[in-house]
């Protein structure tokens, strides 16, 4: 037998057994940070024996959509002045709100105190549009050419009755805040189709309203590589995404190596999926200073798809960010949001409402025309609606030309098109008052549940163990809207 070499010999030496194990197991944490890293499985697993997601793996169901763009009207317009036509309400402004309508449902503090609860119907007129006669009004005249396309939901409803309880609630399924949103949800469970561009946006617009919370897009317990990143309209598109004066390109890359050898020897060393987040948020913005000021720039676009919004390039507006949200639908974005702020109309209602409809209505309406023309509404959800309605009756004292609406979650509007969606219908009524759900009540869980079917996905299915419990965005409710379905 040959006798050992020298260095096997030393080998031997200084490979304890504690030795072995600690450089096996970082061998091993090597290897998951690779399969962690790798393009391939962007795609979450559910749990619970739950079939996995992602273009790799199969579906629950044939999708008929790839993406959503979800224009989130925030504080709430009033169903009564745009999509739910109350004429006896009108013939009652004036006279007390019938006991019997409003039962023992709570109200808010702002209307609790006053000596009356006075009707007030809309001031606007309404007429029937398409060949499915969705009534409309007249504050809505570009989505009444695009009504064959879209359907509108009439009995929607809700527990929350403040904003933020609200707004978190058709944001993440839940009142209390924690909990991932819908978009972060989609992006676990179907993935990104682009490498160079975050698979959950988020474009705001308006001013004054309630205060948006970056929660409202966050990840809550999901990994926080598929929370929502905020796109800007002016300035930087991404905020510290652009080098800073002095660092270059290459510099910016070999800092960026530097960092991630350090964060690959800490996940090494401690296993932490969030470092693996880290390690990709970090690639994703260096990849973004390409990808994104090109997206970003609208001037490019024909005078005639200009017009078609209302956009001006180097002016932020819900226009742009409409013009945007196709774009990024165009390159596989998976969850685009727009959020839009300034419904909350406890006051003059009436003229704000209508500067509102001014400011969102073309560009909606021009978003379905344009989809539809480039061969992409067939398989891109597009969604309007804000967290809840607004009272049938005053919010303060009523004039000829002036009254508010306080808050109202027993019912509401919001309209869906594209993407599985039957164009030209109307789902579910209110009674007479626009007070109560009269038919077809779909809740916050049902329409969650649904746009999770037209992605192909059993709402049940797309779970995530957290703190010893599986978690799902409907929680432990909601059925599928099939009235609603293509």
């Amino acid at each position: 037998m040959t006798p050992p070499s020298p260095l096997h010999r030393e080998l031997a030496r200084v490979m304890t057994r504690r030795h072995f194990f600690s450089r096996t197991s970082l061998g091993l944490g090597t290897l998951a940070l690779g399969s962690l890293l790798n393009k391939n499985l962007f795609a979450a697993t559910a749990q619970g024996g739950a079939k996995s997601f992602g273009s790799i793996n199969p579906l629950h169901f044939a999708p008929r959509a790839k993406r959503v763009i979800y224009l989130f009207m925030s504080c709430a317009p009033s169903h009564m002045d745009l999509f739910d036509s109350k004429p006896k309400l009108v013939e009652l402004t004036g006279t007390e709100l019938p006991a019997s309508v409003r039962g023992n449902q709570r109200i808010t503090g702002m209307t609790s105190g006053q000596a009356q609860l006075l009707c007030v119907g809309s001031p606007f007129k309404f007429a029937t549009h398409g060949k499915g006669g969705i009534e409309l009004s007249e504050l809505l005249p570009h989505l009444a050419k695009v009504t064959d396309e879209i359907a509108v939901i009439r009995s929607m409803f809700t527990e929350p009755i403040n904003h933020d309880p609200a707004v978190t609630m058709i944001g993440t399924g839940h009142q209390q805040p924690g909990r991932p949103t819908v978009g972060a949800w989609i992006s676990y469970g179907l993935g990104s189709e682009n490498r160079n561009l975050p698979s959950f946006v988020v474009l705001l617009s308006g001013g004054g309203g309630q205060p948006l919370q970056a929660r409202y897009w966050g990840s809550g317990f999901l990994p926080s590589t598929h929370q929502g990143v905020q796109f800007r309209g002016s300035g930087d598109p991404v905020l510290f995404v652009s080098n800073p004066n002095g660092i270059s390109h290459q510099t910016r890359r070999e800092l960026l190596d530097g960092i991630r050898q350090l964060n690959e020897m800490q996940f090494n060393a401690m296993g932490d999926p969030e470092i693996v987040t880290r390690i990709e948020a970090y690639e994703m913005a260096y990849r973004m200073q390409t990808s994104v000021p090109e997206l970003m720039d609208i001037s490019k676009e024909p005078k005639e798809i200009l017009d078609l919004y209302g956009a001006e390039p180097g002016k932020p507006s819900f226009a742009n960010n409409c013009l945007l949200a196709r774009r990024l639908a165009e390159r596989d974005v998976r969850f685009i949001q727009l959020i839009h702020r300034d419904w909350d109309h406890h006051s003059d209602l009436p003229n704000a409402i209508r500067r509102q409809t001014k400011l969102t209505d073309q560009a909606s309406a021009a978003l379905i025309t344009d989809l539809k023309k480039r061969g992409m509404l067939d398989d891109t959800l597009v969604i309007w609606g804000g967290e809840f309605g607004r009272t049938s009756y005053s919010q303060g004292e009523i004039s000829r030309t002036s009254f508010g609406r306080d808050h109202h979650p027993r019912c509401f509007s919001l309209w869906m098109a594209g993407g599985g969606v039957k164009g030209g219908i109307t789902i579910g009524s209110t009674d007479d008052f626009g007070y109560n759900v009269a038919e077809e009540p779909v809740h916050v869980h049902d329409f969650h549940a649904t746009v999770l079917h037209c992605l192909g996905i059993d709402h049940e299915k797309l779970t995530y163990k957290f703190q010893g419990r599986d978690f799902r965005l409907t929680d432990i409710a909601g059925s599928v809207v099939q009235k609603l379905l293509a």
